[in-house]
């Protein structure tokens, strides 16, 4: 999978390159490049706002630095999201949906937002990664790439995939490690006991205590 962002911060994507996403470009699994817009525009002084037409607070992104952007990188397969507020929630689902692209390019807006005549010629999708607005679109779009390429083959273990949280609509069960006691607290007995059918029926026990508690919407909500 190859992922463009298209921004006017890169310096911002420095966690794209640690971790688990550091090993899986390394490995060549994935492709992940960042496009300045700033690179694009065509005013000498390499503005890329101004003021809203119709007055309002704020300056909003111009459109022909963005349009350049996406045109320099975009091909007949490309999946472009936007990540934006208005956008339609962000999800364990969707992030499985978008890993199945070959080629995502994300336009991380900022100020007030985007020229609304970008929407209009490339229809992006757009993906809100909860109910309130940050200063750009750089943190939703590092949150909908670490989301996504979790799914694309080769990155983590099928295993993991299927025993974390909102696979299932469950939350994960807790979980522990050594020591097997730490501050007067004990790991459950059933959790060393060597009995795997026990330990799974715990585990989906308690996985069903906690969604019932922390999120009782996802025992309700099969589309999520």
């Amino acid at each position: 999978m190859i992922i463009d962002i298209l921004t006017l911060f890169p310096e911002s994507f420095s966690a794209l390159d640690t971790s688990i996403i550091a090993r899986a470009k390394k490995s060549g699994k994935i492709e992940i490049n960042l496009i300045n817009i700033r690179d694009f525009s065509s005013d000498k002084h390499k503005k890329c706002d101004d003021t809203p037409f119709g007055g309002g607070a704020g300056m909003l992104m111009t459109a022909q630095p963005i349009y350049d952007a996406v045109m320099s990188v975009k091909k007949e397969n490309s999946k472009i999201i936007l990540p934006s507020p208005s956008g339609k929630l962000f999800s364990a689902k969707k992030a499985r949906e978008l890993s199945e692209n070959e080629h995502i390019i994300i336009i991380c807006g900022h100020y007030e937002g985007i020229d609304q005549r970008i929407i209009d010629i490339f229809e992006p999708e757009e993906i809100s990664i909860g109910d309130y607005v940050l200063t750009g679109g750089e943190l939703p779009a590092m949150v909908i790439v670490d989301a996504t390429l979790r799914f694309v083959e080769g990155v983590i273990s099928k295993e993991s995939l299927e025993e974390e949280s909102f696979s299932s609509n469950l939350l994960e069960y807790p979980q522990y490690t050594r020591p097997q006691v730490f501050q007067g607290l004990e790991v459950p007995f059933v959790l060393t006991n060597g009995n795997h059918k026990e330990i799974a029926n715990w585990q989906k026990e308690k996985a069903f205590e906690k969604t019932k508690k922390n999120r009782p919407d996802l025992l309700n909500w099969e589309e999520r």
